[in-house]
């Protein structure tokens, strides 16, 4: 069920690395992210965003290859996730998500409807579309954390 809900407009790729940036301002522990889109649409661009506004200054990967990509010089703790080559939920356990749920850690996560029983858990849905060269964020928040996160937004 959706609490509230914003959609926004952003112009370019610059747009989307600081709309990340400002979506990072409102990051609590234990805030899990979906992250929908077609290929391409900037799905790790905006995490590279949350990134640089929490602060980190390394290179930020798209973790199509790997899965999981962790950063842990951040706060709070996060995990991105990448499921779009996910073969069953048994290779999110060998790399063990259910550390990373127990609310230390904001998990951003890439292609969630491969992986429904840890979709069905997100705080907060991120709907990415192309508009010409930009993109239509949508936000949807499934619970008080992530109508949190929406109300904090400029």
């Amino acid at each position: 069920m959706v609490i509230k809900q914003r959609t926004i407009k952003l112009l370019d790729e610059s747009a989307q690395i600081s709309f990340g940036a400002e979506l990072a301002k409102g990051l609590t522990a234990g805030l899990l992210v979906s992250l929908y889109g077609d290929l391409g649409s900037g799905k790790s661009t905006l995490v590279r965003g949350v990134l640089r506004g929490a602060g980190y200054p390394g290179r930020v990967p798209s973790p199509t290859f790997t899965l999981m990509e962790t950063y842990e010089t951040v706060l709070p703790l996060l995990c991105h996730l990448d499921l779009y080559r996910l073969s069953d939920m048994s290779e999110l356990e060998l790399l063990g998500i259910r550390d990373y749920l127990d609310g230390n850690w904001t998990i951003w996560v890439e292609w969630p409807q491969r992986a429904p029983e840890l979709a069905e858990r997100a705080d907060l849905d991120l709907q990415l579309d192309y508009d010409g060269d930009g993109r239509i964020v949508t936000l949807s928040a499934r619970t008080a954390k992530g109508a949190a996160v929406i109300e904090g937004l400029q």
